[in-house]
């Protein structure tokens, strides 16, 4: 195979897209002694920008509450621009949903969890998570009709 023919696969830019925090309920959520409720959701979306060159997204939303009353709100759009070349079609879907993702994922967790301590509250430090068993979930799921759903509890 030449080298015009082999699979290419470069990072050419990691960045920050996105990055909001909310305290709605300041300051007097600082009083609260009960552990909030913490809820994660991951979401991920690929766009072709043309000539073999994708931008990945893996956006992170974390709420904490205590009953109702919304603790915190934090949401880390963590993006990537990726050089793909040479891969067959039957790749790239998997390629983008999976191996993108887990590049981008320990940018995330480090900008969630500095962004929470800033905020005044413990950090929350995001488990791994494994992208290709979501991926064959929501495979299946589509499969069946079902709408896709990327949270972890």
């Amino acid at each position: 195979m030449s080298e015009q023919e082999a699979p290419q696969f470069s990072i050419e830019k990691l960045y920050l897209k996105d990055l909001s925090v909310e305290v709605p309920n300041a300051p007097q959520i600082y009083l609260e002694r009960e552990s909030p409720n913490v809820n994660i959701q991951l979401q991920t979306k690929a766009q072709g920008l043309g000539d073999g060159v994708y931008e990945v997204a893996l956006t992170v939303t974390v709420t904490a509450k205590i009953e109702e009353k919304t603790v915190f709100l934090v949401e880390v759009g963590q993006a990537g621009i990726f050089r793909i070349l040479n891969v067959p079609d039957e790749n790239m879907e998997p390629l983008l949903s999976i191996a993108c993702p887990n590049i981008l994922f320990p940018y995330a967790r480090e900008v969630v969890s500095d962004t929470v301590s800033r905020a005044g509250f413990a950090p929350v430090i995001l488990q791994p998570v494994n992208f290709e068993g979501l991926y064959a979930t929501r495979q299946a799921q589509e499969q069946q009709g079902v709408p896709p759903e990327a949270s972890i509890q």
